[in-house]
């Protein structure tokens, strides 16, 4: 069985090695911007509200000025002064936050104003918390598993997401890098193991069929992948075919979840099988079906919350301007999060016959009978 799963696996590695140096990008360098304003960090060392003489809208701090203590640039090390920022999304500013400026060019010289605030140091003390949790409490496989996550984020931000701004196929680029991703993470997570490879065949097979799933559900409801300014935007100015970004995003998407299914129906299938050396196929395809299944179930309302919450602002948007629960269902956007759902759901589903099959198989060495028996090989 071993020799088997290395002649199936080393192919698909070979091929997807192949693949990735064929898309692999050029250097893209970043599209210059005319008239982006250039970012500086600050302090706010005094803040001096005044009485409005009107109403504002999307009032957030009020009238007047804040005095800043810029960090680099033209005036480093010296206070600025710059209006108290509003409207939709301004930081709420007080004595003592740390800012980012911008600055322009107006009569009167440079001008400064308040965009954001820096989040840098509570970022690091919250991936700092994050990484203690998970060493603390998976040891050596949490280790492993913060390296899988650098792999994964490197092959996304060194091949996915460049090989997509140059011109490649978004969904080939996607399902290439997938596979990448699952070859190296799943192995480097947990171990080169039989029941490993079940999982990493499971996942690719999966994968597969999310990604066909998903481009015949888009071309059929003619979603075109742009339903903001955002994805406008990066359409118009980076030439992405919208489009197959929305595939890419389904399959990577899909990922994080087929993944944890193929593991753990896996490595279900292999514990039975060491439990109970005398099950066969069919026993032990019944028992890791159903601990699929009730896996499936808690699963699916995962995926349905998780892309709710990402959309809900949307949502919300989208019920509050509409006469219809037909109109906010077909709208495109809300079409979109449920294509997504709907595929992803689809390819967790088929995950588990074919995982639950192949570590069945593998676990007991016996030509597939469902009879409750087995037949030697």
């Amino acid at each position: 069985m071993r020799h088997i799963a290395l002649a199936v696996i080393a192919p698909i590695t070979v091929v997807t090695l192949a693949a990735m140096v064929w898309l692999w990008p050029p250097g893209v360098g970043a599209p210059e911007q005319a008239g982006a304003a250039e970012q500086f960090n600050g302090e706010v060392t005094s803040v001096d509200r005044e009485q409005c003489s009107g109403t504002i809208e999307d009032d957030v701090n009020g009238c007047g000025n804040a005095q800043v203590r810029v960090a680099r640039g033209p005036e480093a090390d010296r206070e600025v002064e710059t209006p108290l920022p509003n409207g939709p999304g301004a930081p709420r500013i007080d004595e003592g936050d740390d800012v980012v400026l911008i600055v322009s060019d107006s009569p009167e010289g440079a001008m400064y104003s308040i965009v954001d605030h820096q989040r840098a140091i509570e970022l690091w003390v919250l991936a700092a918390a994050f990484v203690l949790a998970l060493v603390a409490f998976g040891r050596w496989r949490g280790f492993s598993a913060l390296a899988g996550l650098a792999v994964t984020f490197a092959l996304l931000l060194l091949f996915v997401v460049p090989a997509i701004l140059a011109g490649e196929s978004p969904l080939l680029v996607a399902i290439v890098g997938s596979a990448a991703i699952v070859l190296t993470v799943l192995y480097l997570t947990h171990g080169f193991a039989l029941s490993t490879t079940v999982a990493v065949l499971g996942t690719l097979a999966s994968l597969t069929i999310t990604g066909v799933l998903s481009a015949v559900s888009v071309a059929a409801l003619h979603l075109t992948g742009i339903t903001d300014d955002i994805s406008a935007s990066l359409g118009t100015s980076h030439s992405v075919n919208m489009e197959g970004l929305l595939l890419a995003g389904i399959v990577i998407g899909s990922l994080g979840v087929l993944d944890d299914v193929t593991v753990t129906q896996s490595a279900t299938v292999t514990e039975v099988a060491r439990a109970n050396p005398e099950y066969g196929f069919g026993q032990l395809y019944r028992a890791g079906s159903r601990v699929g299944r009730s896996h499936i179930a808690s699963v699916v309302n995962t995926i349905i919350l998780a892309y709710a919450g990402s959309s809900l602002p949307l949502l919300i948007l989208i019920v509050a301007n509409s006469d219809s629960l037909g109109g906010v269902v077909t709208d495109q956007i809300i079409a979109q999060e449920i294509v997504r759902s709907a595929v992803a759901t689809l390819g967790l589903i088929a995950a588990v016959p074919i995982t639950t099959a192949l570590a069945a198989l593998t676990a007991s060495g016996k030509i597939p009978s469902f009879d409750g028996g087995t037949d030697a090989s």
